[in-house]
């Protein structure tokens, strides 16, 4: 399953709803934002057909979006096909550098990675994903590429089931209910009471293994990064091979140190708030 690019945040209240027009909702702005977003790994260079089919626009209003994004040097096109320019990169980095606190949390990342020799992520919950803000890889362990930006599905990972945990359990379902569950292995929980249980599980013993969920021979372990009054604000997790590292081996060995990193990220996020 490839990740899905990155898209704009979604109000905690309702993951699945977009937000209705009003005197505050600038309409052109976001069907500029859906342009952006219909372009992906399936998609990396588009017709002017191909983006108005994708965001639901007329062609004269796609194209007056993409000649915008061009005339910004967000857009290019060889006169039939457009596509995103790295300039682009720019709108995801602003949020990056507007935490500074992945830049005090790599290095504790890139040891803890070296000490347990498996890669080692940190991700934030958006809507009924999670999306990667920093990742230390080691090995090769997914046949997806993860990077920053990525996205997942957060109800069958480690990291987005610790991060669901820390919403009330309505707000759970409702996002379970608008999201697709459909089972990536044998082992996927696709029924949402007993994701929901999976999540209490993780909430009530404040961290969260997964055992090849999304993908066969992937397994992770996940632990929160908390902020001021011990709000969780992301999640920290290492991954690796079933047939490298069991369940039970990540369990006893590895979760002690992610747990002290991630105790480690929190303080100096405290400590700088």
């Amino acid at each position: 399953m490839p990740p899905r690019p990155p898209s704009a945040s979604i109000p905690a209240t309702d993951a699945s709803a977009p937000p209705r027009p009003g005197d505050s909702y600038v309409q052109s702005f976001a069907r500029g934002l859906e342009v952006i977003r219909s372009f992906s790994a399936d998609a990396p260079r588009q017709t002017l057909s191909e983006v108005a089919l994708r965001t639901g626009l007329t062609r004269a209003g796609a194209r007056r979006i993409l000649l915008t994004l061009q005339s910004l040097g967000y857009v290019e096109s060889d006169g039939r096909l457009f596509a995103l320019t790295p300039r682009i990169l720019d709108l995801g980095f602003a949020y990056l550098s507007s935490m500074p606190m992945w830049n005090s949390a790599e290095p504790l990342m890139e040891d803890l990675a070296a000490t347990v020799k498996e890669s080692c992520s940190a991700a934030v919950l958006e809507g009924i994903d999670i999306v990667y803000v920093l990742r230390v890889p080691t090995h090769k362990i997914m046949r997806i590429n993860l990077g920053v930006g990525s996205r997942l599905p957060a109800w069958c990972t480690s990291m987005g089931r610790l991060l669901l945990g820390a919403l009330p359990d309505d707000d759970i379902l409702a996002r379970l209910a608008g999201a697709d569950l459909v089972s990536h292995t044998q082992r996927t929980l696709t029924d949402p009471e007993a994701i929901l249980s999976a999540i209490r599980q993780a909430r009530r013993q404040g961290w969260c293994l997964v055992d090849q969920e999304l993908e066969e021979g992937l397994i992770s372990v996940a632990a929160p990064v908390t902020g001021r009054g011990g709000r969780m604000v992301a999640a920290l997790n290492i991954s690796g091979q079933a047939n490298r590292t069991s369940a039970r081996v990540m369990r006893d060995t590895m979760l002690e140190p992610l747990r002290e990193t991630a105790a480690a990220i929190s303080a100096r996020l405290t400590s700088r708030a």
